[in-house]
């Protein structure tokens, strides 16, 4: 078992699983089918919260005793949570500018890699943390800023390897396009394959490192984009991942309660082979993904981060479909 979902807080654990993924689900889509919803979601609230965060550490540094022990100061202090938070919410303002074609910079044909750039930005943030626990405490544990005790070790190593992997996976760079309701950004090309991929390695990632969180963030918010892709928004997926992760790091970040000392906290079983298992599986996916793109791009003799490698296949079909 990977997490320790048992005993007196069961229910409340698996009720509030349910609840973070459907209400991802339900936030993801008032945030992508209106431009007011999407503004208010990722311009409004993230300015109102930045002005939230300033003024806690503002506080907390001049001795104030509510700053100090604001949940917030108390529990998120990593520069992970931060540069998480606003990277993702940047990837959701670029792709607005795509689907919306804000200014010169949403038509223009350059700007169609941003989406490829935040992603591989938010991958190495994560692989970096990855490094550093292997860096900090090969072979055995230390202790975040925030009381979690972690683990390093080979664990850390095959999967921050896995993400630099899973970077070279995204295809067809410049292959973005705008659904014909102008409710979604398309990325066609980023099929099945980079997902499972993509979800396997994230998922191992909050497992290494964020171990009182990746029940919800490691799966949860994992599978609501996965869900939201597979059954009505072909395509869409990078834009729902962008989406649900922003939201998801606003709520965490002002309400670390919620994962950290209630009810609903649930903690993964801290086993160094079940880390080192976990992270075998995403490096050998991530590894079968690269060849199976490359061997395609090699038949149809294309470059596969310039050009699409995946037309002709369902997933791309479905999603080009879509397009306007």
């Amino acid at each position: 078992m990977l997490f320790q979902v048992y005993g007196d807080n069961a229910v409340f654990q698996w009720i509030g699983w349910i609840l973070v993924f459907c209400c991802l689900l339900g936030a993801n889509e008032l945030a992508r089918r209106t431009k007011t919803g999407g503004i208010v979601a990722f311009v409004v609230i993230p300015a109102i919260l930045t002005v939230y965060f300033i003024t806690i550490y503002v506080a907390a540094a001049a001795g104030a005793e509510w700053a100090l022990t604001n949940p917030t100061y108390v529990h998120m202090t990593s520069w992970f949570h931060y540069a998480k938070l606003y990277a993702a919410t940047a990837g959701c303002i670029g792709f607005m500018a795509l689907k919306y074609k804000w200014g010169s910079i949403g038509k223009s044909e350059w700007f169609k890699c941003f989406p490829f750039v935040i992603v591989a930005i938010n991958i190495l943030i994560a692989v970096v943390s990855d490094f550093e626990s292997a860096i900090r405490a090969w072979g055995t544990t230390w202790v975040s800023t925030e009381g979690v005790t972690l683990m390093g070790g080979w664990h850390n190593v095959f999967n921050g390897v896995a993400g630099l992997i899973n970077i070279a996976c995204m295809t067809g760079w410049f292959g973005i396009y705008v659904s014909k309701k102008k409710q979604d950004m398309l990325w066609p090309d980023m099929t099945w394959v980079f997902i499972v991929a993509y979800d396997l390695w994230n998922f191992c990632y909050t497992y290494n490192c964020l171990p009182t969180h990746a029940w919800y963030c490691g799966l949860a918010l994992l599978l609501a984009p996965t869900v939201a892709n597979a059954l009505w928004n072909k395509g869409g997926w990078i834009q729902n991942r962008a989406n649900t992760l922003a939201m998801w790091c606003m709520f965490a970040q002002v309400f670390p309660m919620f994962q950290d000392y209630s009810v609903f906290s649930t903690q993964s079983v801290n086993d160094p082979n079940v880390n080192l298992a976990v992270s075998i599986v995403a490096l050998v996916a991530n590894i079968a993904a690269l060849t199976y793109i490359l061997v395609r791009a090699k038949k149809q003799g294309v470059n596969p981060w310039l050009k699409e490698v995946f037309k002709g296949t369902r997933d791309y079909e479905q999603a080009i479909a879509r397009a306007e």
